[in-house]
């Protein structure tokens, strides 16, 4: 399935977050923590996750692709493939993984966002253009797909204290007929909820990831409103 499609479907039913599966954070250190990658993803389907997302960087977020492959190959879940995308031939490279979306930053791809977004949908992959300012926003609505709003400082490294206050003022920027993700610096279902009150979906990975019960903190968040009402 494609992710765009998962976050339509699932609007209105439950909150549409994307879960990610982060063996390291720059700022954290190691989120694995010994644990089987598997299992997380296991406890992400049974908790309602919408969608996996995956970090491929290896250098910084030690990120494994063999293991995006075997995800892909494991879940029926829409999955993003998370890293610094500069060239078609990592566009391919996803596809032929399996993947059903793939991150593209603006801030990287600058005036090239709208072709890299074209040759991801001939791909068959949903891209997912992600912003942190106003400047970047204008690549992300001259092309196609969704857009991501990182919350956090990519150039940071997410070492910076971001939070959903980036969505409050950039996801107003946006058309009603584009999809929005809020992306990092979720950490709580207050955050969520503003989050969801400007974004389609949300994207979070380091608050699930250094939960003891991940199946838990997910599920919490993907019934957060019914529950509490």
């Amino acid at each position: 399935m494609r992710l765009e499609k998962a976050i339509k479907d699932s609007m209105g039913y439950i909150n549409p977050v994307i879960a990610e599966i982060k063996v390291h954070s720059p700022k954290h250190g190691d989120l694995l923590r010994g644990r089987d990658p598997f299992y997380i993803l296991k406890s992400y389907e049974r908790a309602g996750a919408i969608a996996i997302s995956y970090i491929t960087e290896s250098r910084y977020f030690k990120g494994d692709f063999r293991l995006f492959e075997s995800i892909c190959e494991e879940t029926e879940l829409p999955v993003l493939r998370k890293d610094f995308i500069r060239s078609k031939e990592e566009v391919e490279r996803t596809a032929e993984a399996g993947a059903s979306a793939i991150l593209l930053i603006a801030r990287d791809l600058k005036e090239k966002t709208p072709e890299f977004a074209d040759y991801a949908l001939e791909h068959g992959l949903d891209p997912l253009i992600e912003v942190h300012s106003e400047e970047e926003l204008k690549y992300a609505l001259e092309s196609r797909g969704l857009i991501g709003i990182n919350n956090r400082d990519i150039r940071k490294l997410e070492k910076d204290d971001g939070n959903v206050s980036v969505t409050e003022k950039l996801a107003p920027l946006v058309p009603d007929d584009r999809i929005v993700v809020s992306e990092s610096g979720i950490s709580s279902v207050e955050d969520l909820k503003i989050a969801l009150k400007y974004a389609d979906a949300v994207l979070i990975g380091t608050v699930f990831m250094r939960a003891e019960n991940p199946e838990e903190i997910v599920r919490r968040f993907v019934h957060a409103f019914s529950i509490m009402r």
